[in-house]
């Protein structure tokens, strides 16, 4: 796919609609990242009838983010070597495995292999559309294409748990898969049908010692993270978190050395790029916030007010719907103003509905839960769009693949690390009260209240970082070595309507210095 930063679709970019070959990649995605979340309901069926206990159980959701922490890094090298079709056949067929494995699974560890294999393809779809969006769509409409993703990366697990509440009324928990299946072989047909090559692949050499320990690292700080909110396993959670980060720090030493020889697995010159960078900041204490409130929130819907999966799933569904469904209006806006008008205020909302949280209470209206959480989930997308667009749109086209790699990667760090950070430190608030002698329900509620603070405080820090971010980026081409170590950031007044052509500025390896202001 290296060769498709120079093939663009001219037709219907130039009428503003979206590629054929984005639309089909985001409807695959969508129905692949919703299995992420789509178990989470499903626990205690799967104890009765596997009879496995909660730990146990919880694995079948653990072994899937593992997975995708795992293989995400090496999707960069892939995609590069690869063709569109090939990629997507291979994602989807991968899943469609792992789908039926799981379905047919006749104990708890066939289980586990059918969701890890599902989770090798699920691993591959939101790179590959990453990159294939970069490469076919225009700056100027990038925005709004962008919204489209939105719907994909975020409502997708917002909405598994309540997609599968809807689905256990009617039976087993098979059913998740059965369900998914059909549906599943229907995009797969469907795109490999209309799908289209964009550019050709790039035959390079890949380094097995950096795919192990990128493996080792970022799974085992997932990993390391998903057990500091279990306070019996805190301690081990938190020495394999620092094995986890010792092995990404020799991953990063290795790929320096890689980038000299041109064959990085995962390029991170792409940190080099000052607005890259601070999108991936800014969109990891996003998803952060987001994937904290998925756990805070049924946690104290269900246990707190007593409510049942399904009525915990319907309440929630209207703020990731409205996520969805906003995603290509804010990119519209995105298009037209540039980030600045969409990234601050939805900073700001993010910290509000957060704040808002810590007052919750064994008796607080629901429809005061909804509106938070609408807010919440409007904010965050009114965030996303134009900071992953914005973040993207900061490299050279030759790095999309590793950007898309490293953004992938991020966000099951940041999801592993806001589920054990409001766990961790809710946990830890209500077992400090109960000890002191106060009811444990009482002290559940006081617990997430701190632990919703410390969240909000968070926001708050995101607030002052999306600030730092500018308005627009230049469409950065590549230079004429191939290297792509061109260091341009736009200026504020850099205004909507400008061409890429006007803007563009490049800057050699003699002078290069990252993060280098270049003004039209």
């Amino acid at each position: 796919m290296q060769a498709a930063i120079s093939k663009r679709p001219a037709a219907g970019d130039a009428e503003g609609r979206t590629p054929t070959v984005v639309r089909l990649l985001v409807l695959a995605t969508f129905v692949v990242i919703l299995n992420e979340t789509i178990m989470i309901n499903a626990i205690p069926r799967l104890m009765e009838s596997m009879d496995v206990t909660e730990q146990s159980a919880q694995w079948v959701s653990t072994a899937f983010m593992l997975t995708m922490a795992a293989v995400i890094p090496v999707t960069g090298w892939f995609l590069q070597r690869i063709t569109t079709r090939r990629a997507y056949a291979v994602a989807m067929s991968t899943f469609l495995l792992g789908t039926v494995i799981s379905a047919v699974a006749p104990t708890f560890a066939v289980l586990l292999a059918g969701r890890i294999v599902q989770a090798a393809g699920t691993a591959v779809m939101m790179p590959l559309l990453m990159t294939t969006l970069m490469a076919v769509v225009p700056a100027e409409h990038r925005g709004r294409v962008m919204g489209h993703v939105t719907l994909a990366m975020s409502t997708a697990p917002a909405l598994g748990p309540t997609v599968s509440g809807v689905i256990l009324q009617a039976g087993s928990w098979r059913l998740l898969f059965v369900v998914v299946l059909p549906i599943a072989a229907l995009v797969t047909v469907f795109g490999l049908r209309k799908l289209e090559n964009v550019g050709e692949p790039q035959v390079s050499s890949i380094d097995w010692g950096s795919v192990a320990v990128a493996a080792l690292g970022f799974g085992g700080l997932v990993y390391g993270l998903s057990l500091v909110g279990e306070s019996d396993r805190r301690g081990l959670g938190i020495g394999i978190a620092v094995a986890g980060l010792a092995a990404i720090a020799l991953f990063a030493f290795r790929q320096f050395g890689l980038q000299r020889a041109g064959n990085p697995l995962m390029d991170l010159r792409t940190l080099r790029y000052g607005a890259f960078t601070r999108s991936l900041a800014v969109m990891s204490i996003g998803f952060l916030a987001m994937m904290g409130s998925m756990i805070l929130l049924p946690l104290y819907l269900q246990n707190v007010r007593g409510l049942s999966p399904l009525e915990t799933g319907l309440l929630v569904m209207p703020g990731g719907l409205a996520m969805g469904l906003l995603g290509p209006s804010v990119g519209k806006v995105f298009d037209r103003f540039g980030s600045r008008r969409l990234v601050l205020p939805g900073s700001a909302g993010i910290a509000v509905a957060l704040l808002g949280y810590t007052q919750i209470s064994m008796s607080m209206p629901y429809w005061q839960i909804l509106a938070l959480h609408v807010v919440l989930m409007v904010s965050l997308a009114a965030t996303f769009t134009p900071v992953f667009t914005l973040g993207m749109g900061a490299l050279p086209p030759h790095l999309y693949s590793h950007g898309s790699s490293i953004l992938g990667t991020l966000q099951q760090v940041a999801a592993a690390f806001g589920t054990a950070l409001v766990v961790t430190v809710m946990s830890s608030r209500a077992t400090g009260l109960v000890a002191d002698g106060m009811d444990p329900i009482p002290a559940q509620v006081s617990g997430m209240k701190v632990a919703f603070a410390t969240a909000a405080a968070l926001a708050v820090a995101m607030i002052a970082l999306a600030a730092t971010l500018p308005s627009r980026v230049p469409d950065i081409p590549e230079d004429e070595d191939g290297i792509g170590d061109i260091a341009v950031e736009s200026t504020t007044d850099i205004v909507a309507g400008s061409t890429p052509d006007t803007t563009r500025a490049a800057v050699t390896d003699a002078d290069h210095t990252p993060g280098k202001r270049v003004t039209a």
